[in-house]
């Protein structure tokens, strides 16, 4: 199941308590202070995984803690260390601050790794207070408490590109013939229930990453429909492929589709309005829906590639028209 945010709470580990002992052995029956370090407190990390697509697995759980640390020991043994707790998470998750609402870390990168919650220290034993003067201390010290955080995780899935259309204009049907992504297709609005991504394959060196995001509706960047929610995901996409159906059967009119989509994510973000963007025709299978996507092209005054994800009709075309886009240095 896709989870794109959860609440929770994450404990490090206090520090070991430090301890209070003295030397009592045959020869040395007033031995001097031999009490050892409590152990450090483990830290709470968060690292990305390649294999980890959502927030699902952490769900449902009030706190997340590391170990504690050991308390010391005479013979100035240092207690033992507890264990930091690691937290996978996908690429692209933002961690927040929920009480305070700053952003702590954005791990955006393949190899992110971040300590969002630090252990506490070890409280020294009592060897560490001997002096001239005070040559039997029966100082030592706790260890100090871990730090405690309540957290709001958000994931932005990060691809290349991002699909975009309304409900049923194919945008799952695109990404599962062009990739080997396997999201549901259906023949009526909202099969798509949580954005899905795909790799799609150029050759034997280019590739880029394409998601599939769920239908937007008129009204969906102030919370209508489900495509709402999914908005955020494509924040981070580099290109916008803008999906319009032009079947003989489409709800809308070609031109009003884009218009709707276009407005949404104008309404959302003006980052998002600004990205760079192509229209592609859907379930261009008949003449009188060439016809509708030459129309949807001089309304709008750019290229519209038609397409039919079912015959692969164009798709190459398409695919490629995105390369420029993506890596403008090459040709």
């Amino acid at each position: 199941m896709f989870t794109d945010e959860v609440q929770i709470r994450v404990r490090a580990g206090d520090g070991g308590q430090g301890c209070l002992s003295f030397r009592r052995e045959k020869f040395a029956p007033k031995g001097g202070p031999d009490g050892g370090d409590g152990g450090h407190g483990g830290s709470v990390i968060f690292r990305v995984h390649s294999g980890e697509t959502s927030l699902h697995h952490l769900k449902g759980y009030a706190e997340f803690s590391a170990d504690k640390g050991r308390p010391g020991s005479p013979r100035n043994m240092t207690g033992a260390g507890g264990k930091d707790l690691i937290l996978i998470v996908p690429q692209g998750t933002l961690i927040h601050d929920a009480e305070r609402g700053q952003v702590l870390a954005d791990l955006d990168q393949s190899d992110s790794e971040v300590v969002i919650a630090r252990g506490g220290k070890g409280g020294y034993g009592n060897k560490h207070y001997a002096t001239a003067i005070n040559r039997a201390p029966r100082r030592y010290e706790p260890g100090t408490p871990g730090e405690v955080r309540e957290l709001r995780l958000v994931l932005k899935l990060i691809a290349d590109v991002g699909l975009v259309g309304l409900p049923n204009a194919g945008k799952s049907t695109l990404l599962s013939v062009v990739s080997a992504a396997r999201p549901k297709v259906a023949a009526y609005p909202f099969t798509t229930l949580e954005p899905g991504l795909g790799i799609v394959e150029l050759g034997s060196i280019k590739t880029f990453v394409m998601a599939d995001i769920p239908g937007l509706i008129e009204g969906a960047s102030s919370g209508k429909g489900l495509g709402h929610k999914f908005l955020r995901h494509i924040e981070r996409t580099r290109v916008l492929l803008h999906l319009v159906d032009c079947s003989d059967s489409a709800d809308t009119e070609p031109e009003e589709a884009l218009r709707v989509v276009r407005d949404e994510l104008a309404g959302y973000s003006e980052k998002l309005a600004s990205l760079p963007w192509l229209v592609a025709a859907t379930k261009v299978e008949s003449d009188s829906a060439g016809e509708r996507a030459l129309a949807l092209e001089a309304a709008v005054g750019r290229k519209v590639h038609a397409i039919s994800a079912i015959t692969r009709q164009g798709l190459d075309a398409l695919l490629k028209s995105l390369l420029p886009v993506l890596s403008p240095s090459e040709d």
